[in-house]
């Protein structure tokens, strides 16, 4: 999937960022405040790698992975270890919530 169109994509939803859009490319993409991570936020509540979106290509489906977090991952409020993604979800990690939408 490396080099395909993006199958899904992040929208931040609050905050100084709002609006800026992340397209998921790759199998995995790894979220946190640690400037190697494929998404940095600049925010204290999230940690040096926080979650991570995976990319199923037998199912077709998106994955969010808490990485065992300080403050966790929430799904549509809920706080969750991991959960499958479905377009409209809200993703929290931190102080920042991501809408999320697949494409196509």
């Amino acid at each position: 999937m490396s080099d395909a169109a993006p199958k899904a994509r992040l929208r931040i939803l609050n905050g100084g960022f709002e609006g800026m859009t992340y397209d998921l490319v790759s199998e995995e993409t790894l979220i946190g405040r640690n400037p190697t991570t494929d998404i940095t936020l600049l925010d204290e509540g999230i940690s040096r790698e926080h979650a991570l979106i995976l990319y199923d290509e037998d199912e077709n489906t998106f994955l969010v992975e808490d990485l065992q977090s300080t403050n966790g991952t929430k799904v549509n409020g809920k706080r969750v270890r991991s959960a499958t993604l479905e377009t409209g979800d809200e993703i929290q990690v931190g102080h920042t919530r991501f809408g999320f939408e697949t494409l196509g």
